[in-house]
């Protein structure tokens, strides 16, 4: 059985990764943390994966998330993250568990066909 994401095509995951990027520099008042979290990846994540992908270097990849410098962004935007925060994203990383056989075996195929898709860092927290 082959998976619909697999076949999506790469002009409409780019149009929704994009979206999704618009929506994240709107809603600042989503902070990382919680992101992290609920979901085990925030905005960081993001830039690290397009980092990765081999197009950008490690600040023009957070620039191209946050919409502008991520020092910025922190500034203007980032509150201090509490005990509660921080205990709920140490939970949810836990579930970021490493990749199975088959899921090494999708990475490949994705990492072949839509790199920017592949989250390699998804279980490095310090990353995040």
């Amino acid at each position: 059985m082959t998976d619909k994401l697999d076949q999506l095509d790469d002009a409409v995951a780019a149009a929704a990764f994009r979206r999704l990027v618009r929506h994240l520099r709107h809603r600042t008042d989503a902070q990382n943390i919680d992101l992290m979290g609920l979901s085990g990846f925030c905005r960081n994540c993001l830039a690290d994966w397009i980092e990765e992908a081999g197009h950008l270097d490690k600040a023009e990849a957070r620039e191209t998330i946050y919409g502008m410098p991520q020092a910025e962004w922190k500034a203007r935007y980032q509150s201090e993250a509490t005990p509660a925060q921080i205990a709920r994203m140490e939970e949810s990383m836990t579930k970021n568990a490493p990749a199975s056989d088959a899921e090494d075996a999708l990475d490949e195929a994705l990492d072949e066909s839509f790199p920017a898709s592949d989250p390699p860092s998804m279980t490095d927290p310090a990353r995040g």
